[in-house]
């Protein structure tokens, strides 16, 4: 083990907790600028394809116009582009690693192109948790609004939460990934690839075919979506819509970092650099205790919503989705994500109808579960 992998990290303390705790259902005034402002046609659709979506309503004007809404529309998650907090931007106990374990958004009405966006956002709980990946973790959980800058309509609003690791101890003592990495590194025959690439040539965008409440049965599956094999590409093209939380460049990681000490922790060559690394640097991801390097975790609930959206079609809304992520998708996983209908209802004239989703990597380990509940047209 070198001096890089024998360095200290901050530990979570109570006085650190405490300080933190004092923020709690305050407005935050004052935060990083969001990736986007604004969901144009180029912002919507580098998210889209960031997460692998080439769904025409979000991409593709011509295809567009002709739809209810006559131009396109986000998907969606897009909204994980207009706010950092939400994406896990997290304040406080500094050079504790974050990650970014689950959302619950509710969306009130489609995002129309060009639609100015406003946001926000307050603490809105601590909750202390003891876990096989890093003993002692706090849950830190945010809450933020989304509104039409110009209207002043709410588009949106969500709850998501990072959990507090301790570095050390999630990379020493932690024993969530003992097996995996242990294991070989594992290559995949191409008959193995293509017997998961073959979801990739069935998948469906409903598209303008509508579906219809009434056609769908409680206990109706969706198809199932696969993503992956998990590549460090893959991880940078969602970034590329997403924008990243630490991302910068010379002079801007410069002036992060100087306000921000805990966001320059140095690497192999004692140049700091961001913690948000572990998405592309494999032995830095060891350091805080993952598999290897890994996926995105708004990315993750993205991948739920694509599910079903696709499924839906351009008439069908999605109203709520909620996602837990379960654990590290590293390199090399390949992600199948599973869903069925278990309720269909009505209210206040609508039509509603409640999926449950579950996403398994290649082996059938559990890497999320989710929710959605989507509007329906009926005849």
């Amino acid at each position: 083990m070198n001096d890089m992998t024998q360095r200290q990290f901050p530990k979570i303390t109570q006085e650190g907790l405490d300080a933190l705790s004092q923020r709690i259902g305050v407005k935050i005034e004052n935060t990083v600028e969001p990736w986007c402002y604004e969901a144009t046609r180029d912002n919507i659709r580098h998210y889209a394809h960031g997460i692998g979506d080439d769904n025409p309503l979000w991409c593709d004007p011509n295809y567009a116009k002709n739809t209810k809404f006559g131009d396109v529309i986000a998907l969606p998650s897009f909204l994980f582009s207009t706010s950092r907090i939400i994406s896990g931007y997290v304040g406080g106990l500094p050079g504790v690693h974050a990650m970014w374990s689950g959302s619950d958004w509710t969306w009130m009405k489609p995002i129309a192109r060009n639609t100015e966006l406003r946001t926000e956002a307050y603490l809105k709980d601590l909750v202390e948790h003891d876990t096989r990946f890093a003993g002692r973790a706090v849950q830190q959980i945010y809450h933020v609004d989304f509104y039409d800058a110009k209207t002043g309509d709410q588009l949106a609003s969500a709850d998501s939460w990072c959990f507090r690791t301790e570095r050390n101890h999630a990379a020493q003592k932690g024993t969530k990934y003992t097996d995996v990495k242990n294991r070989e590194p594992r290559v995949y025959t191409q008959e193995e690839l293509d017997s998961f690439t073959k979801y990739y040539e069935q998948e469906e965008v409903r598209g303008a075919k509508t579906r219809y409440w009434d056609d769908v049965s409680v206990g109706d599956a969706l198809p199932t979506m696969v993503k992956g094999p998990m590549t460090v590409t893959g991880f940078i093209a969602y970034a590329q819509g997403w924008g990243g939380l630490y991302i910068r460049a010379n002079k801007m990681a410069w002036k992060l970092q100087q306000a921000h000490p805990g966001a320059g922790i140095k690497n192999r060559f004692g140049i700091p650099d961001c913690p948000e690394r572990v998405h592309w640097e494999e032995d830095f991801a060891l350091e805080v205790g993952a598999p290897g390097a890994y996926d995105y975790g708004p990315e993750r609930a993205s991948w739920l919503t694509h599910h079903v959206t696709n499924w839906a079609g351009d008439d069908g809304f999605l109203s709520q989705a909620k996602c837990q992520v379960r654990r590290h998708n590293p390199e090399g996983d390949i992600i199948l994500i599973h869903g069925d209908v278990t309720r269909k209802f009505d209210k206040d004239g609508k039509y509603f109808v409640e999926i449950q989703q579950r996403a398994e990597q290649q082996d059938g380990e559990l890497s999320a579960v989710g929710s959605c509940i989507v509007e329906l047209p009926k005849k």
